[in-house]
């Protein structure tokens, strides 16, 4: 089975200040950092990492070759990564002397997919196949057309929500992924077991993973809804944790696991991955995985 991942690919551009930068006012940085990033390229570095046969489809500008050459060294397949006449995708980031961060995004390359893109991507594709999609990308809706009539397994991350999210037939995605703010945001629910209850009687084909940090992880398909607690380590950076879970419950049940299963590695891998510092570098591999859990 092939994972397709058509999802974002960023550069992190992070500057080290004293304090935010104010109107009119020019301040130096003690650092600049470099880092890959994008949700899309965390959840393909997942994917692979987790023994998935996956396929990144995207943009990147001229200056992006890091992206690929992240994607490539975690065993992801690149040749559906197309470079383009604008940008790579990037933020700038100010991070002062508390921790605290200021971001500015581009979208920049992500946001230039085209009709023509997606047939050429999809026709390498077969019903049976998996569709991995964040909200960091344009033309979502075209995708999840697409690619439902080709009968491909479509799994949805909602992240970041707005209102483009709304242009889309959730009735043709397989499974959505989300935490609690963005099921609040589907649902107009607040509390876990009415996001639940709402979204099924909505979408009631839609299987349903939601997140709930501390919480851990409920998954809902109508017949059962099943529970998953964190395991509990010392959280250095969560910056991955969402994306980690992603890649490794996706790919659980392309190895054809139960649900219940996917959730348990998911949560392990997570759990892992906040335990270090940085985004895909801190997603473990798979048999990292399985030893935390054989302890466990």
């Amino acid at each position: 089975m092939k994972i397709l991942n058509f999802g974002s690919l960023n550069l992190d551009y992070v500057y080290g200040v004293e304090h935010f930068v104010m109107a009119g006012e020019t301040i130096s940085s003690s650092s600049r950092d470099t880092f890959c990033g994008g949700k899309g390229l965390n959840q393909s570095v997942a994917l692979a990492k987790a023994g998935g046969n996956v396929f990144h489809a995207g943009n990147i500008g001229a200056e992006g070759g890091m992206l690929r050459d992240m994607l490539e060294s975690a065993g992801v397949d690149t040749h559906l990564t197309k470079e383009v006449g604008v940008p790579t995708g990037h933020a700038i980031i100010q991070v002062n002397e508390k921790g605290n961060n200021c971001i500015i995004l581009f979208g920049g390359a992500n946001q230039q997919i085209n009709s023509a893109q997606i047939d050429a991507t999809l026709a390498e594709f077969s019903a049976g196949d998996y569709l991995i999609l964040q909200n960091e990308v344009n033309m979502l809706a075209e995708i999840i057309d697409k690619a439902y009539a080709k009968g491909m397994v479509i799994f949805l991350n909602p992240s970041p929500f707005d209102d483009k999210l709304k242009s889309i037939d959730y009735n043709k995605i397989s499974y959505i992924l989300l935490n609690e703010v963005e099921g609040a945001a589907i649902s107009g629910k607040t509390e876990a077991d009415e996001i639940l209850d709402a979204i099924r009687a909505k979408y009631p084909k839609m299987k349903v993973v939601l997140t709930l940090g501390e919480n851990g992880s409920v998954y809902d398909d109508g017949k059962e809804r099943t529970a998953q607690s964190i395991f509990k380590v010392k959280a250095v950076d969560t910056t991955a944790a969402g994306d980690t879970f992603t890649g490794y419950f996706v790919t659980a049940l392309a190895e054809g696991r139960t649900p219940a299963e996917a959730l348990k590695r998911a949560a392990a891998a997570s759990a892992i991955a906040v335990s270090r510092k940085g985004a895909a570098p801190s997603v473990p591999a798979v048999r990292e995985v399985e030893d935390f859990l054989a302890e466990r």
